[in-house]
């Protein structure tokens, strides 16, 4: 007795311990769509035809909805993916009737069609290929009751003749700004578009590219990468499929092979399935200081004022019209947030850089449209407060808790303060701590 005991507490603790680590969400989402059935747009239109008492259910989430809007059938109804389990036997009593799932790109309607099924809905099918390939087909919409049917945070807008910018979210990169939250450029030449930034994913560069076809046939030629961060190098997937050259600084390549894995989980965190086919790609083209762009009838400088509030930032120069393209050497709006790799000595010394070349007006990396005092303002004159604050602290022998500590009241007003004003003084503090 105790022998056979001690073997079925053998197997118990062996099956406790076979697993060495947590299922992981594309393995559920790889086993849902096994276990369930599909169903295309035209079979759709097919089913309701036969079977007008089907429903379809948008389970994506009701901020989507009304940003986005859904399928054009009056059987459409939306169910949060996260409210299915509460809310169906409401909408759907019957176990026979047709239910059709769907999302954005698949993701979530899978998880949906399968759970529908355990509950004991018969008749379920999943949409795979979702709202962005309905549009995309162009099948009727019911539009979204926000002013915008984009994935960007505004449209973009015309600086001057040529020159246009699309002015992401003044707050951190979320679900539902869909990582639009620096400031997307591109400029018309006589030969071909430059844009300045990729995007935050394969779907906002996509979102861009909608824009652009609306103010110019000419192809897009090149892509510049501002730096190495997620916002801007994730849409060059996107833009890759269209033939574009990616150009970046000599530096975005080491930094993007160190920081690639942590900047992908973070994307993939923030985006779910708005990170739909994104990926992370090598720039085609490097440059050092300076490089020209060769497009006609437009001067277009690249530079790189030097290691700022990242090692590879760029800025693009169109001397003609005296604007400036920072990056995220300027911001305006928002509080800046120190990074890992940012040098706030090095960016306070280079800003004379920027003062010489004085441009009449500024595209910031966030924020508005705007000029040099207000890009100052917001940038070196609050690099400058916080250095000599820490300084103070160190030198008045303080410590971390005491850096936490220091008077930015005067910055409270700034989008972001809440989010970053205690992180950068930490940083801060912590570069400035063993110099």
């Amino acid at each position: 007795m105790k022998t056979r005991l001690l073997i079925l507490c053998l197997l118990f603790s062996n099956a406790i311990f076979a697993q060495d680590a947590p299922v992981t969400g594309q393995q559920i989402l790889d086993a849902a769509n096994q276990s369930i059935s599909s169903i295309s747009s035209d079979e759709i239109m097919q089913l309701i035809d036969k079977q007008p008492d089907a429903v379809i259910i948008d389970v994506r989430t009701q901020f989507e909805v009304k940003l986005l809007g859904t399928l054009g059938l009056y059987q459409n109804v939306n169910i949060p993916r996260g409210w299915l389990e509460f809310r169906i036997a409401e909408t759907v009593p019957s176990l026979d009737t047709p239910i059709v799932v769907y999302c954005g790109t698949n993701v979530r309607s899978p998880l949906a069609a399968k759970t529908l099924m355990e509950m004991g809905y018969t008749n379920v099918k999943n949409y795979d290929e979702g709202y962005f390939d309905w549009k995309k087909r162009g099948l009727d919409l019911n539009m979204g009751t926000l002013v915008s049917t984009t994935l960007l945070y505004q449209r973009p807008k015309q600086v001057v003749d040529g020159v246009y910018s699309a002015i992401g979210a003044p707050q951190p990169s979320t679900y539902e700004n869909s990582g639009h939250n620096n400031n997307l450029s591109f400029i018309v030449a006589d030969d071909a578009v430059v844009v300045f930034n990729g995007g935050g994913s394969y779907l906002l560069a996509q979102a861009m590219h909608e824009e652009i076809k609306k103010v110019t046939d000419l192809p897009v030629k090149y892509l510049v990468y501002e730096n190495a961060q997620g916002h801007a190098v994730f849409g060059g997937s996107y833009w890759k499929e269209q033939g574009v050259e990616i150009i970046a600084h000599d530096n975005t390549p080491e930094i993007l092979e160190h920081t690639s894995e942590q900047v992908i989980e973070q994307a993939r965190n923030s985006l779910k399935d708005k990170y739909f086919k994104s990926r992370l790609l090598m720039p085609d083209h490097t440059f050092s200081d300076e490089y020209a762009l060769p497009v006609k009838g437009r001067k277009i400088i690249l530079k790189h004022f030097g290691n700022a509030h990242s090692p590879d930032d760029i800025q693009l120069w169109l001397p003609e019209n005296n604007l400036l393209i920072s990056g995220d050497f300027a911001f305006n709006e928002r509080m800046l947030p120190i990074l890992e790799h940012t040098s706030v000595g090095e960016w306070i010394e280079n800003w004379d850089k920027l003062e010489t070349l004085n441009p009449g007006i500024i595209i910031p990396g966030h924020g508005d449209v705007t000029d040099m005092q207000t890009v100052t303002s917001f940038t070196k004159d609050y690099l400058v407060y916080m250095q000599g604050k820490v300084e103070q602290v160190l030198d008045d022998g303080g410590d971390l808790t005491d850096a936490y500590q220091i008077d930015q009241s005067a910055y409270m007003q700034w989008k972001t303060f809440r989010e970053l004003s205690l992180r950068n003084a930490a940083r801060i503090y912590k570069m400035m701590e063993f110099e």
